[in-house]
Parts: structure tokens; C-alpha cells; sequence
């Protein structure tokens, strides 16, 4: 018996000890002090602060977070100014540095009741910027300031905190949604070539047997003009033997030129008839351009191949030691500099092409996806029909390469066509998509974001058309946006946490 109520008392004390841990906590988020939250844009910065509610006679902390535009990167070094105006009235005070990277921590007493404003005066070496918050109200006692500040703590259903010492160290951005025009986009694929004069391809001016000049040559080799690639040799032929051609050439060459000599100068004497001498010097003539072309462009151990152009070696034809003929193909050398885009698209969009504006482009090796003025690039055709061969209308772009486009492979073609109408857009960047919808974190605060869906339209690779879910005055997370889910499936921080600095 007594071991039995023994072991029920201790079940009741574990029971007390677990009903009691949530209302602990509840106790204690009960006891947290309200902060307002206030948020402010500058073309230079933004401002995320919280702030201890303004009374009059009372120190109020304003802990200030300060990020540079366009980038949100942290303010590191700088000098900043707050000022509190209520009216005439004004407290203020300044440090020359951040407490810690990106934050300020203000104690400001106002000595007057009223609704005014904050002024933020920053300074560094290259930018002077003010960020202004409005609408900041000065209350005659405590009470009635908690009660307004409780008024304004945000709904945090459905959100995700994430801290601006967390964006500060990753590639982070929030941006409205634009509204532009943004016609109907026809997708497609396209092959990546090398464009007319960009590419030369080498080829054999004898038969005969190949050698590699130099070690190998393998593609991708860097090449100069004028460089040797290959040699190709028929001194061992019985055939055709190039060897022989070259010493028969330059025997006619110094019989020729003998004979010449002598007949003019038994022409001075009209000895020799002027049509005689005319045939000798046509036959000296003959003989000398031979002997010239063979002796430039070949030896006695063959022919010497070299690049015509710099780059790089696309492509090999032949193996060291193949045998070849007059006109075989040896190698390809392209530049990779300038590239066409070949694409195929459906007759549908036969009429669309007309009003053609632009294109983006996104590789498939590295993701990345580019538009056609970044790329100097220029529709170069477009077919009006089709033929019993291929049923799709041919579409053909030009690029610079600047983009490590390589030549041979798919990218992915987004034509844009121009049109009247505008709509919704954001940076493919800010959808998160979750069991085969779409989402956007749309910013409450700083460090408060929303997860909210949203329809999605077409896309031109680089932004998305939003049908609904967003207005225009809500900023959403741009760049990170994935990190941001990562932080609300991870739900490592505490929502109530606040910060410690």
C-alpha cells in the first residue's frame, strides 16, 4: 500500500509539473512589455525599430536597425542623429557609431505630449540621408500609452520571424510589386550555335598522312592566329608523292627561267622570233607560280595546317596518323564570341512575332537567365512559313557571349511580345512553391513576414505575372525567400523571443 501511494503521488507531481510549464510560459509573454514597431524608407536606407511607448517624463529605448539600399546589407559605419519634434519642442541625441553592425540603441525623454515625429539624420563617408517616421504620439501617463501600443501589436498568424542580424548575412531583398506592362511570352527552347564568321573550319589541300603539331590538339584549346595545328605528309605515297611534285616543280621552274633568259637576249638580235620568246616567258610564268604556291604552303615533309583565326578548337575531325584526302575537313576553330539562338516555335504564335519586343534567356548548366540587351543581342529572322520538313516556324537570334554560353547546348527562349496592357509582376525569386502551389512572404514588419499564396501567370524567366493574392502597396520578400520557409519549418525562433542585443 505504501509503495502503491507512493508512486500516485509522483504521477501527480509530474501531472502538476506539466500543467503548470505552459502557464509559466503563458505568465511570462504575459509579462513582456509592448514595443511598438516602426518601419520607414529612405531612397538610401531602411529603418526597422522598436521602441518603448512615448510618455511624457519617461526615457524611452529606441533600438534602431539600420540597412542600406538596394542591397539590405547591415550599416556598419556612420554617424546618427535622432530627433523627437512634437511641434515646436525637440529631444535628441546622436552616437558616431553603431552599438553593434546595423544597430543604434536611443534613449529619448520627451518633455511634451502630442503627436510628431522621428527624424533619422545619417551620415558616412559617401551619403548624408534623412528617414523620416510620422505619426509618433507623446501620451500624458504610462497606462494610457501601453494601451495604444497593445492596440498595434500585429497578428502574428501565419508568419515567420526572421531578424535583420538573420537577412544581414544572406543575399536578402524585399521590393513592391511592380506594375508594367507585360504582353503574352512564348516559350520555347533553342539551340546554341556559332554565328557566320565566328567559325572556320580547316581542311586538308593534299592527300596524304595527318600529324599532330605540337602534342595534341584537344578541344577546347586556346589558339592563335597563325598557329600550327597539323601537318600532313605523303612523302611515303608511291602515288601522288608531294615530295616528288616539289622537285619536279622547281626543276621545270629553273629550266623555264634558263631558257627565258637566253631567248631574250637572242631576241635583242632577232634571232628569236617575238612569238617565241612571248611562249617561253608564259611557260617560265607557269612553271615559277607553281613552284611558288608549293614551296609557301608545302614542304618536302607535307603540308603545314594552321589556324586562321584565335579561339579555341570547337571540334576534331581526324586522329593523329589518319590518312586524308584534298578538301577532308581536319578541325573547327570558333571564336565563341558571337552565337546564334535557333528555335522552333508552334504556328499559333505565327501572328505574336510581329510585335517581337525582347527576349530572356536561362541557361540550363548554371541556371541563370539573361536578357537580350544584356546579352547586345538582335532578333535576326523569324519564318513565314512552314515547309513538308518541319512544321514549325524558325526563330533565329544573335548574342554576344558574355554570359558563358557554350556552344552546342539548349537554353531556354522567352520571346516578349509588346503590348497595351499592364499587370502585376514579381522577380521569379520570390515564389516559394509548396506541394505544387505558390506562395509569397509579404512583409508585416522588417522581421515579421506573411506567408501568403498567390495565382501565377505567365512568366518571362525573369518575373511572374500575379493574378491575385498581393496589392501593390505590400513589399515581399524577393531575394531569400527560401530561407525565410526554411526559418518557418524550422521554427527555431520563438515568436515572442524579441531581440537581446
Amino acid at each position: 500500500m505504501i509503495k502503491n501511494a507512493f508512486i500516485i503521488a509522483l504521477l501527480a507531481l509530474m501531472f502538476a509539473g506539466c500543467n503548470n510549464s505552459p502557464k509559466k510560459e503563458t505568465d511570462d509573454h504575459e509579462k513582456e512589455e509592448v514595443k511598438l514597431q516602426l518601419t520607414a524608407y529612405s531612397p538610401e536606407f531602411e529603418l526597422f525599430a522598436e521602441a518603448d511607448p512615448f510618455v511624457v517624463g519617461k526615457s524611452s529605448n529606441i533600438l534602431s536597425h539600420f540597412s542600406h539600399l538596394p542591397d539590405f546589407k547591415a550599416l556598419e559605419k556612420g554617424s546618427v542623429t535622432i530627433r523627437l519634434q512634437i511641434g515646436t519642442t525637440e529631444v535628441t541625441q546622436t552616437f558616431d557609431a553603431p552599438k553593434r553592425k546595423g544597430i543604434f540603441s536611443f534613449d529619448l525623454k520627451p518633455t511634451v505630449q502630442g503627436i510628431g515625429k522621428i527624424i533619422y539624420e545619417i551620415k558616412t563617408e559617401n551619403i548624408s540621408s534623412q528617414v523620416i517616421v510620422s505619426d509618433i504620439t507623446v501620451y500624458s501617463g504610462e497606462e494610457q500609452a501601453d494601451e495604444a501600443a497593445a492596440k498595434k501589436v500585429t497578428s502574428r498568424t501565419n508568419t515567420v520571424v526572421f531578424t535583420k542580424e538573420q537577412s544581414w548575412k544572406i543575399d536578402f531583398s524585399t521590393e513592391l510589386p511592380a506594375v508594367e506592362p507585360f504582353g503574352q511570352v512564348i516559350k520555347t527552347s533553342a539551340l546554341v550555335e556559332s554565328a557566320a564568321g565566328d567559325e572556320v573550319i580547316v581542311s586538308a589541300k593534299m592527300n596524304g598522312t595527318v600529324l599532330y603539331s605540337g602534342g595534341s590538339i584537344l578541344e577546347g584549346k586556346s589558339v592563335t592566329a597563325g598557329q600550327g595545328l597539323f601537318s600532313v605528309s605523303g612523302s611515303d605515297m608511291a602515288d601522288n608523292n608531294l615530295a616528288v611534285r616539289i622537285i619536279e616543280a622547281q626543276n621545270n621552274y629553273e629550266r623555264t627561267s634558263l631558257e627565258y633568259e637566253r631567248k631574250k637576249a637572242l631576241a635583242k638580235d632577232k634571232i628569236v622570233s617575238d612569238k617565241d620568246l612571248l611562249t617561253t616567258k608564259n611557260e617560265f610564268e607557269n612553271a615559277k607560280a607553281t613552284y611558288d604556291m608549293l614551296r609557301k604552303n608545302f614542304s618536302s615533309a607535307g603540308q603545314t595546317i594552321s589556324s586562321p583565326i584565335s579561339g579555341f578548337v570547337k571540334q576534331t575531325f581526324v586522329s593523329n596518323g589518319q590518312y586524308v584526302t584534298a578538301g577532308q575537313p581536319l578541325v573547327s576553330v570558333t571564336k565563341n564570341k558571337t552565337l546564334l539562338l535557333r528555335a522552333d516555335i508552334q504556328q499559333k504564335y505565327a501572328s505574336l512575332l510581329q510585335s517581337f519586343s525582347t527576349a530572356n534567356i536561362r541557361t540550363l548548366h548554371n541556371n541563370t537567365t539573361y536578357t537580350l540587351e544584356q546579352l547586345n543581342g538582335k532578333l535576326l529572322s523569324y519564318g513565314r512559313n512552314t515547309n513538308s520538313d518541319n512544321y514549325l516556324i524558325p526563330v533565329s537570334l544573335q548574342i554576344e557571349n558574355v554570359g558563358g554560353f557554350i556552344s552546342g547546348e539548349f537554353v531556354e527562349l522567352y520571346l516578349k511580345t509588346i503590348t497595351n496592357s499592364s499587370a502585376f509582376t514579381i522577380p521569379n525569386d520570390a515564389l516559394v512553391e509548396d506541394q505544387g502551389n505558390y506562395f509569397v512572404f509579404v512583409q508585416v514588419n522588417p522581421e515579421l513576414f506573411e506567408k501568403r499564396e498567390v495565382s501565377v501567370g505567365s512568366t518571362d524567366g525573369i518575373k511572374s505575372e500575379i493574378k491575385s493574392g498581393i496589392v501593390d502597396s505590400e513589399r515581399i520578400v524577393t531575394k531569400g525567400a527560401i530561407l525565410v520557409k526554411l526559418a518557418q519549418s524550422s521554427g527555431a525562433l520563438d515568436a515572442h523571443s524579441g531581440h537581446v542585443h
